[in-house]
């Protein structure tokens, strides 16, 4: 156990240049951007549309790094290819172990996009070589992790963005800013529908696969045999199943939770904050109806409405990605559910016209997620989801995983990231690291 994991498990015992979008007011004259030299850790599914997006905002790609050759040689010459195609005078290297990227010293920023077992370790690395940080949802695997990546950040003074990209789209803008202004009145509780929560891992093994690095795939997680489901064979065009798998990530609770418990958050205005108790579901084999609840008394319930229902004394805001209504006292005033509908843009536009013109207050705007962080590298701002956000995100979705995997009634501290009145075990909120893959101390 590294001396940090000790520490935090004692303490909670005891107690190129980017697009035109500007965020926090930046002027025109500051869009013209110094090109950015970037690395990228993971070379699978979500890393391809990443790496695709960032060199349309004219970063400059210098190093690619993947445990499997085939994956991480292909992303390559995805690379090499668009550099030769832009005229662009840079050598893409490719490599399989992400320390090669930490260490070089003319790369600017990272983007991490591997399974979720191993965002934080090359996150909080990378910050300490005082490098900036794209790092996809959840943030972190667990509490632990999420706590040390927001000192990491204080410290080092690094900007940080989680791909928590659903607030960069304004559907999901306009309908937190009508809950944050009182449109639909007292909120009194929040209902998110995304899938079940993680499972112990119990694949067969399989036959290896060829150039798979699999004891770095594994990396901290406990040692057991290949399977296909964890690191599909070679090149593949299908998110995997390793989000399934405790020892990976946390169910969709994590996976598309960390997206809409995000919004509630935001809608809630809990950032920085989150909830102060966890009520596991009365079914302990239940695989919805766990509660996060606030101080307020406000509650954040894992149940089988649209991704994410804001229900208050005067009306209801339902909102998931392309689809929007606003319900005031009993009358639905704008819809697009269903095909049916009227477009998303037209509806959310039209609420926003009606209910939000003076309205008091007024949430960041992003409407590129990629050009908001290339732009806050550039102005030393905090983007839209910085460590704050994503690890306070992140954190819900753990919490919220703890209910189902203990079935306990938990009370929480949001101040300080612990456990409180005598309930919950300091233990489940890190892991175990199977060396040398250590948490950095």
């Amino acid at each position: 156990m590294s001396a940090s994991r000790r520490n935090f498990i004692k303490t909670a015992a005891g107690v190129a240049s980017a697009p035109l979008i500007l965020p926090h007011g930046l002027s025109a004259a500051d869009a013209e951007l110094k090109p950015l030299r970037m690395g990228f850790i993971g070379m699978g599914k979500q890393s391809g549309g990443l790496l695709r997006n960032f060199m349309s905002h004219k970063a400059i790609v210098v190093s690619v790094c993947d445990v499997d050759k085939t994956r991480v040689n292909n992303a390559k010459a995805v690379v090499d290819k668009h550099n030769s195609e832009k005229g662009i005078d840079a050598e893409c290297v490719a490599t399989t172990r992400y320390e090669d990227i930490i260490a070089r010293d003319d790369i600017d920023a990272v983007c991490i996009a591997t399974p979720d077992h191993w965002h934080a370790i090359p996150t909080v690395a990378a910050l300490r070589a005082g490098k900036d940080v794209y790092c996809e949802k959840p943030l972190t695997h667990n509490i632990f992790e999420a706590v040390t990546v927001i000192d990491e950040v204080k410290k080092t003074g690094r900007i940080l963005q989680t791909g928590s990209m659903q607030r960069s789209s304004k559907e999901f803008r306009v309908a937190c800013e009508l809950v944050r202004n009182g449109v639909i009145g007292e909120v009194e509780e929040v209902v998110c529908n995304f899938g079940d929560p993680g499972i112990p891992c119990d694949l067969p093994g399989e036959e290896m696969e060829p150039d798979l690095d699999w004891d770095r795939w594994l990396g901290p997680a406990p040692m057991r045999d290949y399977n296909s489901i964890l690191s599909p064979r070679g090149l593949h065009n299908h998110f995997p199943h390793w989000r399934k798998y405790q020892e990976y990530g946390g169910g969709m609770v994590t996976d598309w939770g960390a997206h809409h418990l995000d919004i509630a958050q935001w809608g809630l205005g809990m950032d920085g904050s989150g909830p102060v108790e966890v009520i596991p579901p009365e079914d302990p084999k239940a695989k919805k109806g766990c509660v996060l609840k606030y101080a307020n008394g406000i509650t954040i319930t894992h149940g089988d409405s649209i991704g994410v229902e804001f229900r208050g004394s005067k009306g209801k805001v339902q909102v998931t990605r392309g689809k929007f209504a606003l319900e005031v006292d009993g009358e639905v005033k704008y819809q697009s559910l269903s095909k049916e509908d009227r477009s998303v843009t037209s509806q959310y536009t039209l609420a926003e016209r009606e209910y939000l013109a003076d309205a008091e207050v007024k949430l960041y705007a992003s409407r590129s997620h990629i050009g908001d962080f290339l732009q806050c590298v550039e102005s030393r701002e905090k983007p839209i989801t910085d460590e704050i956000v994503g690890a306070g995100s992140a954190i819900c979705c753990h919490l919220m995983n703890i209910g189902y995997y203990y079935d306990q009634k938990v009370k929480w501290d949001p101040a300080k990231n612990e456990f409180v009145d005598g309930t919950g075990d300091p233990a489940w909120l890190t892991r175990e690291y199977r060396g040398p893959y250590n948490f950095p101390a």
